[in-house]
């Protein structure tokens, strides 16, 4: 069965961009440790002025995305930093078909 991919991007508020690299650093800390996540990645792109954050994550299968997902990790991020972002993450399973 082949891995399973996740990419997200981020875009906090202004105001919010050092609360929520705080708060992602924190994720990608625990979010490495779950058994079923094989890369968790995160990156910074400032495009004139506005801060996007991506998220290159990669796990076992479904079944470990959603243990991401269930972590007690993710829900403490997602009830905290809720209205921390510009809009809604945009996020992106991929099924992995050829990767190095």
């Amino acid at each position: 069965m082949p891995a399973i991919a996740v990419h997200a991007v981020i875009t906090p508020r202004p105001e919010h961009v050092e609360a929520v690299l705080t708060e992602m650093r924190g994720m990608v800390q625990h979010s490495r440790q779950e058994p079923g996540c094989l890369r968790y990645d995160l990156l910074r792109q400032d495009d004139g002025g506005t801060v996007r954050l991506h998220v290159q994550e990669r796990y076992r299968d479904m079944a470990a995305v959603q243990a991401h997902r269930d972590s007690a990790h993710y829900q403490a991020y997602r009830a905290k930093a809720g209205d921390w972002f510009q809009a809604a993450p945009v996020v992106t399973v991929l099924e992995e078909v050829d990767v190095a």
